[in-house]
């Protein structure tokens, strides 16, 4: 089944925020902090003000009293991130204020003439920044830069304890590098007035009806009075899970100034202002007997959360996901979050799990390293066995069913892996300067987080069906897989399925789409109620039909007597049955997933290492991911191969970079290596199916999962074509430069000969 939205995006003809058509709408400019750290003393707006077609200049006297964006989990509330930056900004790209004209031009013209008082501070970036004893202080009234802790409570943190048992432990730190979420459509938002005091707000969101409930309590309007529209959205990763502080200022100017009022971000300031991801420190120690049994984890994380805590829930998510796929008996996490003058660190992309995976992958490959095993044989000496599910890790997930030496025997059959060790080899005997890595990476991962979805399904009296369901697109295909899923339910035409979500006056509820959740939480609930909608159907036409109900079966549409195929009702019949006794055929409801589903796989790449240079090629990428059951195999392998591209421009190209005053260095594409088709090769895909028990479609999530798992395959790879040569670790990214100075210090030299 082909994706029913791709003709609209191909004619050009989808609905992205920035060509909303808004009738008399004030553009919006922010002024952003230029410093990364610095006392604030006053904005002087005056000049600003005057210049042509500027309606209004708002600091943050303007929005006093409005709540600040509060911290997540147990951070202290000191913490929150202000709508508009007052007494001090902690990152370049801080709101400071905002400039409101009659076009967009004049916006920009009028934006840099606002006069902004800075008093330098000394900025904190980096993780021993943060931590020094005597450093500088994002919020001095807490008195340290640390925001959060792991809870050393854990049932399972035993400390060294962990180790005791082992005859070889490898440590390591691992450093999972900050990186810029960079969806195709920037950040946008437009709010209009409406009569009787309401708003009517558009945002490029993953979560419409977070962004109506934060909007109407912060301006004290009923929620209803809020109505949020998610249009087409250019992608999201989950940087689009935030209410940004610019959504409720320019609500607020919306409803204030009485006019309707829009902005979109550049793309050098969606670099700066859209929340970025990982950047996380990983100091870990692996223990095993000489067999190559592993007996125990300990690690400790260090999370940058940048300059406002509001993603404090990642490193607990690294935490618990941190043994992977491996029976290891005892597991000890702790760690910290800590601020950082640098944009706030949310979800992206896995938002914790590719951390996760990471750490224990490179774990693995550096104990095979030690004990002179070939990492495969290691890995399936430890994988958790099939008889084994449901699995209880003792770090707070129970696995629900896996198959991992089946995923992992399947890529490595359809990868030739003994061929490419035997290349490998042959390559290594020549001596020739371009270097043969195979990386592997087994990786299990977390979706949906045991929540609930809203659907509703209702047929009509001409036969065609509206769907509506609270989870939202950005990308992923739900017009297709749900109308796809209901029209198989009912056994109508696909065509004559209609989806509707991201409107929250069409939708009577939702929680928006994150965690690769859509389709076990939002997919379950439209399954549901199109059963709820069968047995009606099926109730109402036995009465007409004048038979029992065990007499009426649904086939090829139409409700028959069994035993007399002549004698049946079609949908529009039945509809318009339910219609006559006063109500409409439909069903809706709330389907409540109580445990997270755990999809898993396993990667192979082939890189290719100048050692001469440094550069580093992925010359082939193999991967089997299994998300359970499979409605579509074409919208599967589109969030594999979107995945594969962001683990792979992790492994190998992206970063952001601050220097010491805070400045970012990789604020434009021009600066922040992104790869294009060109930098990839083909993908070789396949998958297993591992049902969950946990949902009635049997799926798990696959939105995140080859991100998680391509990563660690191609650092991995990396590090296996120079091993000979020294090499025994490398930090992400895998640049030219880093690779060629860890070969100089290998070979002991400064890259001059010396």
């Amino acid at each position: 089944m082909l994706r029913s939205e791709d003709p609209r995006f191909l004619r050009g003809e989808g609905r992205y925020l920035a060509n909303l058509p808004l009738e008399g709408a004030l553009h919006a400019v922010f002024v952003r902090s230029m410093m990364g750290h610095a006392g604030l003393n006053g904005v002087d707006a005056a000049a600003a003000a005057r210049m042509p077609g500027v309606e209004a200049v708002w600091s943050a006297a303007d929005v006093e009293g409005l709540p600040q964006i509060p911290p997540s989990g147990n951070v202290p509330e000191l913490f929150a991130m202000p709508l508009l930056a007052s007494e001090r900004v902690r990152y370049v790209g801080e709101a400071v204020a905002v400039v409101l004209a009659r076009t967009l031009e004049q916006a920009v013209d009028a934006a840099e003439l606002v006069a902004v008082d800075y008093d330098p501070l000394p900025a904190v970036v980096g993780f021993d920044a943060a931590l020094a004893d005597d450093g500088e202080l994002l919020f001095p009234a807490h008195g340290s830069n640390v925001c959060d802790v792991l809870d050393e409570e854990r049932p399972e943190s035993r400390g060294d304890d962990v180790l005791a048992d082992a005859e070889v432990v490898v440590r390591g730190t691992f450093v999972n590098q900050r990186l810029a979420p960079v969806p195709m459509e920037p950040n946008a938002f437009a709010a209009r007035p409406e009569e009787g005091g309401g708003l009517t707000v558009w945002a490029s969101t993953q979560i419409p009806f977070d962004v109506r409930d934060d909007i109407a309590e912060a301006l004290g309007l009923r929620r209803e009075q809020v109505r949020a529209i998610a249009p087409d959205v250019g992608g999201g990763f989950g940087a689009k899970l935030v209410v940004y502080p610019e959504f409720v200022v320019l609500a607020k100017a919306a409803l204030d100034l009485g006019v309707p009022v829009r902005w979109a971000q550049s793309r050098s300031e969606s670099m700066t202002a859209l929340t970025h991801g990982r950047a996380q420190r990983q100091r870990v120690a692996i223990g095993a007997t000489r067999d190559g049994t592993i007996t125990g984890l300990q690690v400790h994380l260090t999370q940058d959360l940048g300059a406002y805590p509001i993603g404090a829930y990642l490193a607990v998510t690294t935490a618990e996901m941190a043994g992977g796929v491996y029976r290891i008996p005892s597991i000890d996490v702790r760690g910290e979050s800590i601020v950082t003058n640098a944009s706030p660190v949310q979800a992206y992309r896995g938002a914790g799990r590719p951390e996760a995976t990471a750490l224990i992958e490179r774990a693995i490959d550096l104990l095979a390293a030690e004990l002179d095993m070939d990492p495969v044989a290691l890995r399936r000496r430890n994988l958790i066995e099939p008889d084994a599910f449901p699995y209880d890790t003792g770090l707070g997930p129970v696995y629900d069913s896996g198959e991992y030496a089946r995923a992992l025997d399947t890529v490595l059959g359809l990868a030739g892996y003994e061929d490419l060790r035997a290349e490998q080899a042959r390559r290594r005997s020549a001596g020739g300067p371009i270097r043969l890595g195979i990386g592997i990476s087994t990786y299990v991962e977390t979706t949906a987080f045991a929540g609930k979805e809203w659907g509703s399904v209702e047929v009509h009296d001409d036969g065609t069906v509206t769907a509506l369901t609270g989870s939202s697109s950005h990308g992923q295909g739900h017009e297709t897989a749900f109308a796809q899923l209901v029209s198989g339910a009912l056994g109508v035409g696909f065509d004559s399925v209609t989806v509707v979500h991201s409107d929250t006056a069409k939708v009577k509820m939702g929680n928006g789409t994150y965690a690769s959740r859509s389709l076990q939480l939002g997919g379950s609930a439209l399954w549901e109620q199109s059963l709820a909608v069968i047995d009606e159907a099926t109730r109402l036409a036995a009465e007409d039909l004048e038979v029992a109900i065990d007499d009426v079966a649904l086939a090829d549409g139409v409700f028959g007597v069994v035993g007399a195929p002549d004698r049946h009702r079609s949908w529009s019949q039945v509809a318009q049955l339910a219609r006559a006794a006063g109500g409409a055929l439909s069903s809706e409801g709330r389907f409540a997933q109580r445990e997270s589903t755990y999809p898993f796989g396993a990667h192979i790449a082939v890189v290719e290492v100048d050692t001469g240079t440094g550069d580093a090629r992925l010359v082939r990428h193999v991967s089997v991911d299994d998300c359970g059951r499979i409605l579509n195999p074409m919208l599967v392998q589109g969030q594999v191969h979107g995945g594969l591209a962001q683990g792979i421009a992790q492994a190998l190209y992206e970063e952001v970079v601050y220097d010491e005053q805070g400045n970012p260095l990789t604020s434009t594409l021009s600066t922040y290596a992104m790869p294009s088709a060109a930098e990839l090769p083909a993908f070789e895909n396949a998958s297993t199916q591992t049902p969950t028990p946990h949902n009635p479609l049997g799926v798990k999530g696959i939105g995140e999962a080859a991100t998680i798992g391509s990563t660690p395959a191609v650092q991995n790879a990396v590090i296996d074509a120079l091993s000979d040569l020294g090499v025994r670790h490398l930090d992400l990214p895998l640049s030219p430069e880093r690779i060629w100075r860890a070969l100089r210090a290998a070979a002991g030299t400064d890259g001059t000969g010396q």
